[in-house]
Parts: C-alpha cells; structure tokens; sequence
C-alpha cells in the first residue's frame, strides 16, 4: 500500500486516473465478498452457486494440503459481479511488428498490457492507442492475483467453470503467490501454467470421474489445436515483418495472414464438430496484439514440468524455483532453455490471467 500510495505521489495526471480506477475497483472487488461459509448458509443463495462454493472450497483444500500453495484469506470469500470479466486488458503493438509495448508498476514491474475494470475505459485507452497507428487489443480478464497483497475472492466471472477449470484457474492464481519476478512475464506465467497443468492431473486422479477427465481432455485438445494455429501465424507474421520487403508488402501479407487464420479457425471449429468457445477472439478486427503475447504463456512450461519432476515434491519444486527466480534474467532464461531442451514438450496453456490490479 505504500509503494502504491507513493506511485501516485510521483504520477502524472493521466497516471493518477489510471491508478485510482485500479484502487477503486480492487477497493469494490473486496469490500463486495463475503465469506463462502455466509454464502453456502445464507438460504437465499441459489443451490447451483451453493454446489460451485463448495467444489471451489475442496479445490482450495487441495491446493493447500497437496500441493503446498499457499494457505492464507485468497480464495475463502465470493464477489458477485454484475459484469462477465473483472478487468479488460489492453494489449498493444506496433503496425509492423509482433513486439508489445510495455508498462510499469510497482511490485508488479513492467509487463504488456494495461488493465481497466471498466471495459469503456479500456476502450477508450484503445482508441489512443490506435489514433497513434497502434495495433490494439482489448480482452477480458476473468481472474487475476495480487501476489499475496489481499485476500483474492472467488468471482462470478469464473465460479461456474466446469469443474476441472476451475480447478485450474485456482491453481495458476495461487502459484503467482509463490514465485513472482518483476518484469519477467514469461518466467512467471510459464510457471504458474506448470503448476496449473500439474495440479490439475493430479486433482483429477483423485477426484475426476470418467466423464470429467473425457471433458477435460477434449478441452485440452481444443487448446491445443487452437494454440498450434495460433502459434503458426505468428511465426508467419513475425517472419514477414522480419524481412526485407517494403512495408507496403509487408502491410499487403498481414491483411493475407490474418484472413487466411480466420479461414483456418473455421476449419478446425468443423473438426471440433461446431464448437464456437474460441469465436470470441475474433470479437474484434484481428491485429498483431492478438498474437502478441501467446509465447508467454508456454515458453519455459517444459522446463518447468521438468524440473518437478526432477525434485519430486511441491516443496522442493517451489524451492528451486525461487532460487531461479534470484538470478539475473538472462542466467534465469538460459537455465530455462538448457532444462526445456532435455524434455519433451508440454502441452500448451493460454489464459488471460492479470497478476495485480494494473
């Protein structure tokens, strides 16, 4: 609070509108919740809602007790939103180029995007951006963490994920309690979706049915086919902004890039057999945002599940990576490299997950 109190001292006025919406909607977010134990008594509460808490609390109970993340407030307590996301972020690019811009914060350091709990306000931030040529995008955030900094609630905008999801969206939170470096998105995203991937598998073993692990795997198999899709146009894109051509080429093959990936969804959603739960990235015109981070997700995964798999415990897995996480960046991310190129490859993860109200 108060490395927050002082960034407000020092800011600008547009700064200063910036992080008071940012106070003001985690100020809502807590003083909204209650605690899940009120929620499952109240008689009022529905009984879906009051099923989900319940699971939501045997997750949380096996995080703790299995997976040593953290036991602390984060988690005991439900905000009930009347909006589908708790933040929007905005992503933005260069016209020609897959690099994002980046913004900095205190504790969180700088990462690639700007969140706003209001999606007029991340819009409008997106209209800035692009009046200036940007590429821009804006995505909803249904979870995020504060590192520890509160007591992060269960949310409406993901309580009735199936169950495996739900699971996993607790897990990824949690381990952001758990290893966090300012400034390396990658390391810090890359580990909590190991921790998520691992989690999950091992929940499912002890809690899953037949039915839920069939669910969950053709969930994991669409995120995969979609990734992969994903991941082949960017290195497509990357490589035409890479060359030697004219812009005006370059500008020419981005708009063929882009409408040949939206033909390619189709395709997949017809291998799918309809399935339309990825038709919301193309909500907006596509543009290198969209693109832009999908790396950071998935780069170091591998490393990761090798390197618990080496330690084989939580414990001793959370300690080692801490002693990455003291490491000069570059040291860190070639220590990464060396264990990821000795394993096979994970399974990709994506998320749209916020670590702090930025």
């Amino acid at each position: 609070m108060a490395a927050a109190a002082a960034a407000l001292m020092l800011s600008s006025c547009s700064s200063l509108s910036y992080y008071s919406q940012a106070a003001q909607g985690q100020l809502e977010l807590l003083t909204d919740s209650r605690s899940i134990d009120d929620w499952i008594a109240d008689p009022g509460t529905n009984v879906k809602l009051r099923h989900r808490l319940e699971t939501a609390r045997q997750i949380r109970r096996y995080a703790i007790q299995e997976m040593k993340l953290p036991d602390n407030g984060s988690y005991t307590n439900y905000t009930h939103l009347k909006r589908p996301y708790v933040l929007w972020n905005v992503v933005a690019t260069p016209e020609l180029s897959l690099k994002p811009m980046q913004w900095c914060f205190p504790v969180a350091g700088c990462v690639n995007y700007r969140g706003y709990y209001s999606k007029a306000e991340a819009q409008a931030f997106a209209k800035e951006l692009r009046a200036k040529g940007h590429d821009v995008e804006v995505g909803g955030v249904p979870a995020y963490s504060t590192l520890g900094w509160f007591s992060d609630p269960l949310i409406s905008t993901f309580i009735n994920y199936p169950d495996a999801q739900l699971a996993r969206m607790l897990f990824h939170e949690l381990a952001h309690q758990v290893a966090y470096v300012a400034g390396d998105s990658q390391f810090n995203e890359s580990f909590a979706s190991a921790v998520e991937e691992a989690g999950v598998e091992g929940w499912l073993e002890r809690f899953g049915n037949p039915a839920m692990r069939d669910a969950y795997d053709r969930y994991a198999a669409r995120k995969q086919d979609f990734l992969g899709l994903l991941l082949k146009y960017r290195g497509e894109l990357d490589r035409n902004y890479k060359s030697m051509a004219p812009d005006s080429d370059k500008r020419i093959a981005k708009a063929r890039l882009f409408l040949a990936l939206k033909d390619d969804y189709q395709v997949l959603k017809a291998n799918w057999g309809g399935y339309a739960g990825y038709d919301k990235f193309f909500e907006e015109p596509l543009s290198n945002a969209h693109l832009a981070s999908i790396a950071t997700y998935n780069d170091f995964v591998p490393a990761f599940r090798a390197l618990l798999q080496r330690e084989r415990s939580w414990n001793g897995f959370y300690k080692a990576v801490n002693q990455l996480a003291k490491l000069d960046k570059a040291d860190r991310h070639r220590v990464l490299k060396k264990l990821g190129a000795s394993t096979t490859p994970a399974p990709l993860v994506v998320q749209r997950s916020m670590v702090g109200a930025r």
